[in-house]
Parts: C-alpha cells; sequence; structure tokens
C-alpha cells in the first residue's frame, strides 16, 4: 500500500463527504445513529470476536496491563458502546443554533452561530468503543471524521467502523461520513496531520508521547490534551463511610483508564482517623501505597513517595498518598 496515496484518498473522500453531512437534517443524523446503534447490538457477538482477537494478540505482543485492559470489550462494553450512541441521538441537534444576539447601530442584529467545522481527524490509542463514541458525535454535530485507533485494535476498529458505516447509509448519508484508517502503519498519522487541504482538526486522544509527536510535526490546527492526573481529595469534614467508597470507586474499579485516582490527599486534622482505614482497604485490594512522611507514620506498609509520583499517572494498582493542611494546600 502507498501510504501517502492511501491517505490522501481518504482525506478527499472526507472532504466530499463534509459537505452533503452538513447540510443533513436532525431527523437524518438521528436516523443514522439509531441504526447505528442496532447494529451494534445486533452484531455483539461479532464485536466480542474480533475485540478477543486484539486481545490475544496484545498478550502475545508484551503489551502492558493496563493497556490491554483499555483494550478489552465485553458483553456489557458492547451494550454500554450502543447506549451511548443512543444517547447522542437523544441530544438537541448544536447545528445552527444561535446566541449573543445584538442590535448594531444601523439596527441590525448580529449574534453567532453554530455550523460544523467539516473533517475532523480523531487519533487515539487502544480503546475500541472510542470508535462508536467519536463516530456519533462527529455526526450528530454536521462533521465529517476520519478515525486513526490503535494498531492494537484494528480488528475492533474494523468492526466497529463497519456497523458504524451500515448506520450512515442507512439514512441516505455517504459512508465516508466516517472513515476508519485501515491500515496500522504508523506512518498514516504522519500523513494525516499534514493534510491541510482535506481536515479542519485534529483531535489526539493518547500518552505524553503521541501528544509531543503530534505538536512537533501536525500542520493542521489540533485540540490537545496533557496527560491525565486524577486526585481525590478527603476533607476534615468528610463523612467516613462515603469516603471510604469514593476512593475504593476512584482508585480500584478499573487501573488502567485516565479517570481512575492516582493521588490521594488527606486533610491533616482527618488523617489520623479517615486515613488508616482507606489505607486498609487499599492494601487488601493489592494496592501499593506511596506516601508522604505523615503516611508512612499512620500506614504500615506504605512506601515513600517521591516527588515525582504526585504527577504520575500510574495506571497502575499504585496510589500517591499526602497528608495537606486543607483545601488550599
Amino acid at each position: 500500500m502507498d501510504i501517502g496515496q492511501y491517505m490522501q484518498d481518504v482525506g478527499r473522500r472526507a472532504r466530499a463527504a463534509a459537505r452533503l453531512v452538513a447540510r443533513a437534517d436532525s431527523q437524518t443524523k438521528n436516523q443514522a445513529l439509531r441504526a447505528i446503534a442496532a447494529a451494534i447490538r445486533r452484531e455483539a457477538a461479532t464485536l466480542l470476536a474480533a475485540n478477543r482477537e486484539d486481545v490475544a494478540n496484545a498478550r502475545a505482543a508484551g503489551l502492558a496491563t493496563a493497556m490491554v485492559d483499555r483494550l478489552t470489550l465485553s458483553a456489557k462494553g458492547v451494550e454500554a458502546m450502543a447506549e451511548g450512541v443512543d444517547q447522542v441521538a437523544a441530544l438537541a441537534d448544536p447545528v445552527g443554533e444561535i446566541s449573543d444576539l445584538k442590535f448594531r447601530p444601523s439596527g441590525i442584529q448580529v449574534g453567532r452561530m453554530r455550523v460544523p467545522l467539516g473533517v475532523i481527524g480523531i487519533i487515539y490509542e487502544a480503546r475500541p468503543n472510542v470508535t462508536a463514541d467519536a463516530a456519533a458525535l462527529c455526526l450528530k454535530s454536521g462533521n465529517a471524521s476520519i478515525l486513526r485507533g490503535g494498531s492494537e485494535a484494528i480488528c475492533s476498529n474494523r468492526a466497529i467502523a463497519a456497523l458504524v458505516q451500515e448506520g450512515i447509509a442507512a439514512a441516505g448519508l455517504p459512508a465516508d461520513v466516517v472513515q476508519v484508517v485501515d491500515t496500522t502503519d504508523r506512518a498514516a498519522v504522519g500523513h494525516l496531520i499534514t493534510l491541510r487541504e482535506y481536515i479542519d482538526v485534529i483531535v489526539p486522544r493518547g500518552g505524553k508521547g503521541l501528544i509531543a509527536r503530534l505538536l512537533a510535526e501536525s500542520r493542521v490546527p489540533m485540540i490537545q490534551h496533557l496527560d491525565g492526573n486524577c486526585h481525590v481529595y478527603v476533607d476534615a469534614e468528610a463523612d467516613p463511610a462515603k469516603a471510604l467508597a469514593i476512593v475504593e470507586n476512584a482508585k480500584t474499579q478499573r487501573y488502567g483508564t485516565c479517570n481512575t485516582a492516582e493521588t490521594l490527599l488527606v486533610a491533616r486534622s482527618a488523617a489520623a482517623h479517615l486515613l488508616p482505614p482507606i489505607a486498609a482497604m487499599l492494601a487488601e485490594k493489592g494496592v501499593e501505597i506511596r506516601g508522604c512522611p505523615e503516611t508512612l507514620a499512620s500506614v504500615p506498609g506504605a512506601l515513600p513517595a517521591s516527588e515525582e509520583d504526585y504527577y504520575t499517572e500510574f495506571l497502575a494498582p499504585i496510589i500517591a498518598v499526602k497528608v495537606v493542611a486543607g483545601l488550599d494546600e
């Protein structure tokens, strides 16, 4: 495959489709979204089989546990994916919404109207459900999209993309409204982020390495993010039972997701009676605790935390704990 030529073709088709979907009415877009959700439910077994192939390949390649966790779909996850598409269909159509209307001295009114951006390129890693989520959001807002998922999820993404395009076509829209880059060659990303004549904005979702590369190489405007680091703060006024349940859910439900807690901050005046039971719960679930000197004094088995630990997205059963004076600190 000539990757450059292939990406040029993807871009051309997306630009042509963007002109049509931008003019689509709400009923047509919602019809497509509901057809996508129905197809995902109908083909749940097919999606799970494709995902099992991805997971097997990922494990054979020695991918990190957190990455495999993000990659894995369950029957519940497939249903959640379909439900997410249905929820997008139920949202109000943003296209054409007018706000901030003001009269000018001449008597005319000037305001702001929401319109589609055009073609959105989305680059992401591991999670196959992002394929359905991103496709649905772009379609609802009248945009064409080019989706480049991680190579580790190629079988899942291809299977989801086929159902997305089926639903779009069922509503009378061109299937090219949503295209998934059908190659694992990393050169495809390099071409994608330079297609200024076809792509209006790039949205990356991934780790520091991906973001750094795109910042250095992209010629297309980009909506970027940095690495995630979710903190839980337990205040002096906290209800002990609620605090315990919140920390348990925030840290131990899943370790490999970007909304998992990585740092626990506890108010000093409450640390003596709140921290030990929370730490015991975390230890019982196999979570390694790295703490400040005050934490070490009250939590048996805790390891000393480095300053870097409080900036780290572990994506693993590890949490950094610090006793603080209060909310301001």
